[in-house]
């Protein structure tokens, strides 16, 4: 028999994420890191999760970021397959896509 401890150990990576807040509370002050982000994000043409846009400041509703590089409120990290969230950079209209 299988001890219960090596089966959760063995399927641990493949276990949901709880760190991501999902695309309708992913906004503020963003740092991009390459390992330990609290989200998976790939950026898409067509059919995102989130609209994203760029701001200097004040990065208060959904969908708007301020990159940092330090203090962050969010941390991310790009990825090409199984993000957490989609989302696609506008110029403006930002947030979810219900």
């Amino acid at each position: 028999m299988v001890p219960l401890w090596l089966i959760v150990a063995l399927l641990s990576p493949f276990a949901e994420r709880d760190d991501c807040p999902g695309a309708e509370r992913l906004y503020g002050k963003i740092q991009v890191v390459e390992s330990f982000a609290d989200c998976r994000v790939q950026v898409v043409r067509s059919f995102p999760d989130l609209r994203v846009q760029l701001v200097d400041s004040f990065a208060d509703d959904p969908g708007e970021w301020q990159m940092v590089e330090s203090f962050p409120d969010h941390t991310v990290t790009f990825v090409e397959s199984f993000p957490d969230v989609t989302i696609e950079y506008v110029d403006g209209f930002p947030g979810p896509t219900d």
